[in-house]
């Protein structure tokens, strides 16, 4: 390849790496994260405007690039990770994890969440990281004997965490974070089971 066109990609992974890093900063200190312009981003970010658009499109999509680059630890662990957020997990133990850990990372970024559900960027079921969650759960589900019509639970157990419900919950109503995570477990678990009334969680 070229020099100048590999200076020209170092450049731009650089830039955009950046333009995360500032991003990723001004959501987690800001009160009103949909205040925040491209423009507050850019300058936080030694940039300018038109490097963000070129790199992002537009705010929705700088959203997004952030949510996944927070988000892609957590998918690692749910893919490849041990017991019991990983594959080798019982079904009925993997759901509520896998669950818990949707849960846990809209309540450590609850402002990002919100800021990327409210950007009128379409609808939360088109997003790339809600099929790979859907599918996670759909596949440990469909292992569950007797589980009927797997792929719409799956859809029941996500809206579950959605980040508006999440945030009324948290905020408005302040529900503790560990009521919060004990009763989605026990819903989950009430679910991947044939007992319709099985225990709640200790």
């Amino acid at each position: 390849m070229p020099e100048p066109k590999r200076r020209a990609r170092k450049d731009a992974a650089r830039n955009r790496q950046a333009v995360l890093d500032a991003a990723d900063a001004l959501f987690a200190r800001s009160e009103s994260p949909e205040d925040l312009t491209m423009a507050d981003i850019a300058a936080a970010a030694g940039v300018g405007k038109g490097t963000l658009f070129r790199a992002f499109g537009d705010r929705a999509g700088l959203l997004r690039a952030l949510y996944e680059a927070r988000l892609e630890p957590i998918r690692e662990a749910a893919e490849a990770g041990p017991p019991p957020l990983g594959p080798a997990a019982p079904p009925q133990e993997r759901v509520p994890a896998l669950l818990d850990a949707v849960l846990c990372f809209k309540l450590d970024n609850h402002r990002l969440a919100l800021a990327l559900e409210e950007s009128g960027s379409g609808s939360p079921y088109q997003a790339e990281h809600y099929e790979h969650w859907h599918g996670l759960l759909l596949s440990a589900l469909e292992q569950i004997p007797g589980m009927t019509d797997p792929r719409f639970t799956a859809h029941a157990l996500l809206a579950a965490t959605r980040a508006d419900l999440v945030e009324r919950l948290a905020g408005q109503e302040g529900v503790p974070r560990q009521t919060l995570r004990r009763q989605l477990a026990g819903y989950a678990r009430r679910v991947a089971t044939a007992d319709p009334y099985a225990s709640r969680p200790d």
